[in-house]
């Protein structure tokens, strides 16, 4: 008969084998503030890559006092979100790699749950948890892909087959992933999961939620920055851009071109009420959505 005790250590053994296979990445720009609630994932966690889009908020080095394990990338300016999850996942030996957004929590046994499912379906190149928000209500972030189909009913109550999942939390498989690809380092901020979760779909690569794991994101919490209506001037602009880049690399030129036209009147629409509502914060993402506009070329 096994006594509690054994089984205890069994299943605490069972964790630890499972978060040996998994390398959590977290791309961070002045993102200190989010690592205290990283820690008790992380410091279990054997493999560890930080990836430092130049904060200057001492994100690297406090990364370093608490998670004294962890590989950190200093890098010189601000690659983009894509592009820093790349130079990580380029140092990445283990069977998986967990993309986390600094601003989103999962417990080991949640990671776990993960991997396990993983092994599961082993054609599988992308696993991903359900996300809730802080206050525990479901973000329903996975759909088919949009422009094919339009995505009904509720969310899955157990493992499905999705065209898109958000990338605040993704385990990827990285023998599959790195046969085709990872992120596109035109998209410098939005659309790059739906670039990246697009090219496996379209390479029939299975994309795989399983809502019994959870992940809990709060959502816009990631960074601050001494100046945030610049930020959000920032949020804006590489919005506009990478939404047009989607629609041209998806579509076509043409495409985008006819979305860029509709954008700018809408804006230009837009950006006087926003004045008069007097909203900082909504008119600096606004102004910068509409430089952003202007901006793009085909």
């Amino acid at each position: 008969m096994q006594t509690p005790h054994a089984a205890d250590d069994g299943t605490a053994s069972a964790l630890a084998t499972a978060l040996d296979r998994v390398t959590p990445i977290i791309v961070t720009y002045n993102s200190a503030h989010c690592l205290p609630a990283l820690v008790p994932l992380l410091s279990r966690c054997p493999h560890v890559i930080l990836s430092d889009n130049a904060s200057e908020d001492g994100t690297a080095d406090e990364t370093r006092h608490l998670l004294p394990h962890a590989t950190i990338l200093r890098h010189p300016r601000n690659l983009g979100f894509g592009a820093a999850n790349n130079r990580a996942l380029d140092r990445v030996e283990t069977d998986f790699a967990l993309l986390l957004n600094p601003d989103c929590t999962l417990t080991e046994a949640a990671l776990s749950r993960l991997v396990a499912t993983a092994d599961q379906f082993p054609e599988a190149v992308m696993i991903a948890p359900r996300i809730v928000d802080g206050e525990g209500r479901v973000d329903l972030g996975h759909r088919w892909v949009n422009d094919l189909w339009a995505s009904k009913g509720p969310a899955a109550e157990g493992p499905a087959c999705v065209g898109f999942v958000t990338g605040a939390a993704m385990l990827i498989r990285m023998s599959v992933a790195a046969r085709h690809g990872f992120f596109d380092e035109r998209f410098f901020l939005y659309y790059e999961d739906d670039d990246l979760c697009r090219q496996w779909f379209n390479a029939r690569l299975p994309l795989i939620i399983d809502p019994s794991a959870q992940a809990i994101h709060l959502s816009r919490r990631s960074v601050k920055g001494k100046a945030p209506l610049r930020g959000e001037y920032w949020r804006g602009f590489h919005h506009a851009q990478s939404k047009l880049i989607y629609t041209a690399k998806y579509q076509d030129a043409a495409a985008a071109r006819r979305l860029r036209r509709r954008l700018i009147w809408q804006t230009a629409a837009a950006l006087p009420l926003r004045a008069l509502a007097f909203s900082p914060r909504l008119l600096a993402r606004m102004w910068g959505r509409m430089r952003g506009v202007i901006a793009w070329q085909a």
